[in-house]
C-alpha cells in the first residue's frame, strides 16, 4: 500500500528512516552501488521528498491477514 513519507528519523546505526503517514518506519539508505537515494544525504533532498508516497509492506502484510499478533491464551476465562 502506498503511504506517504511524514518526516525522518535515524536509527541507531545512523541511517535515515522515513516516517510513514500509516504509522510505520521504512529505511532509505543511500548505499550505492545496490541503492542509490542522494536525496537522503541532504536536508533539502530529505524535504524534497516529504509526501512522496512509499510502498509500506507492513501495511500490505496486514491486509492480507499476516502480521498479526497471536490469539491470546486464556481469554475465554476472562469472561
Amino acid at each position: 500500500m502506498q503511504q506517504p513519507i511524514v518526516g525522518y528519523h535515524k536509527d541507531d546505526e545512523d541511517h535515515w528512516v522515513a516516517e510513514l503517514a500509516c504509522g510505520h518506519n521504512q529505511h532509505v539508505r543511500h548505499n550505492p552501488p545496490w541503492v542509490v537515494r542522494d536525496w537522503v544525504t541532504t536536508p533539502m533532498g530529505r524535504a524534497a521528498m516529504l509526501g512522496h508516497k512509499l510502498e509500506c509492506k507492513l501495511c500490505d502484510d496486514t491486509r492480507r491477514g499476516q502480521n498479526r499478533p497471536p490469539a491470546a491464551e486464556g481469554l475465554d476465562s476472562l469472561q
